[in-house]
């Protein structure tokens, strides 16, 4: 099977986080039965009340063990002025899209494996989920299912096939600042929430430096980074605010716990109030706690993915759907077709010679770990 007609079929169909995927999972399934795979759907409704679906595609035994191929079907918005994002042609030897390489490709590669392949004595399962661009809540489903229970996994993602044994974990909370609105020509009759946010945004530059230490080399940045994304507040240029919203994100190494960046900003939020004198309130809310996850150098699916690749494994800043595949109980390594650098923006796109290529090592894994 030529993956590039999927990827191209993928591409078109949107499958944008905030919508249903149903119809992405209706073609893969459509591939998929013909090759023998046993096929289940898993679903829930989101918090928006949207449907979601994963696609789990089973062949051989039905038992623990095997390899786990694992991608997620939902994408990130794109630009309306884009017009290629979902018409995915095929140009200057690549095929270009949203999802093209996160993580359509990869998933147009697993398939055309699978079809390559035969029935093993081991099992084979393709797992397809929804929503690990806002919080890898389908791999999270599939682990509080527990049914899939896979020895090796490949997660899918662009790492420009090179095998990816490690990366950071995710953690995003809301900060809600409060205080006491006014009119704006007389500043002692209330307390500005932005300003007071704006005392607390430099608080959090000198927590950054904190988060530094200690570094591993391992990983690019070197140390736990973080951010803060969104920030809203106020009502009008002429009116004290009296709210102040910001979302704060840190990416914590291995081995480092996740909570202690949030216990710095609590910190920070305490002093921030006793200041205020009685003015100023300060709320943190959760949104994501995602640990990192580490596979070790010496498991067998990095070696194998080593050796047929030829590139030494490596690790990555952002986060996948690894740690719930480890917590099924498998080995599991980040892999597949594309650049990230290319990925969450217009002009994404994926070569067609690493489609192939990638489609080729899966065909490969298929063999090496079912049988």
């Amino acid at each position: 099977m030529d993956p590039v007609p999927l990827l191209q079929a993928l591409v078109r169909v949107d499958s944008t986080s905030s919508r249903p995927n149903g119809p992405v999972l209706d073609l893969l399934e459509a591939q998929v039965r013909p090759l023998g795979f046993e096929v289940r759907r898993l679903r829930w409704s989101d918090t928006a009340g949207v449907q979601k679906e994963n696609l789990v595609c089973r062949r051989g035994p039905d038992e623990a063990g095997g390899l786990a191929l694992i991608g997620h079907t939902d994408c990130v918005p794109f630009d309306p002025g884009w017009p290629e994002a979902l018409a995915a042609p095929l140009r200057d030897g690549a095929v270009w899209g949203r999802g093209t390489a996160d993580t359509k490709g990869f998933l147009a590669a697993a398939v055309s494996a699978a079809a390559r392949t035969r029935v093993g004595p081991r099992p084979l399962t393709l797992l397809f989920t929804a929503d690990e661009e806002v919080g890898c809540l389908g791999a999270k489903q599939a682990l509080a299912e527990g049914r899939v229970r896979p020895r090796h996994a490949i997660v899918g993602e662009p790492t420009g096939l090179v095998p990816v044994r490690a990366h950071k974990g995710y953690c995003a909370v809301e900060v809600e600042i409060g205080g006491v609105e006014g009119h704006s020509a007389y500043p002692g009759v209330g307390a500005s929430a932005i300003h007071a946010a704006g005392r607390l945004l430099a608080e959090l530059e000198e927590i950054g430096a904190v988060l530094q230490e200690p570094p591993d080399p391992a990983f690019d940045p070197p140390y736990t980074t973080w951010n803060v994304g969104v920030i809203q507040g106020g009502k009008a240029r002429n009116i004290i605010a009296g709210q102040c919203r910001f979302s704060y994100e840190w990416r914590p190494l291995p081995g480092q716990d996740p909570r202690r960046a949030l216990a710095l900003l609590e910190e920070a939020c305490r002093r921030l109030v006793a200041a205020g004198g009685g003015r100023v309130t300060a709320a943190v809310g959760p949104l994501r706690s995602d640990a990192a996850a580490v596979t070790p150098a010496g498991a067998e699916i990095v070696r194998f993915l080593e050796a047929e690749t030829g590139h030494p494994s490596t690790t990555v800043p952002f986060g996948t759907e690894l740690p719930e595949v480890a917590a099924m109980g498998a080995e599991g390594v980040i892999f597949g077709p594309g650049d990230i650098r290319v990925a969450h923006r217009t002009g994404e796109h994926v070569r067609v010679d690493e489609l192939s290529r990638a489609a080729d090592v899966l065909a490969r894994a298929i063999e090496q770990f079912c049988g």
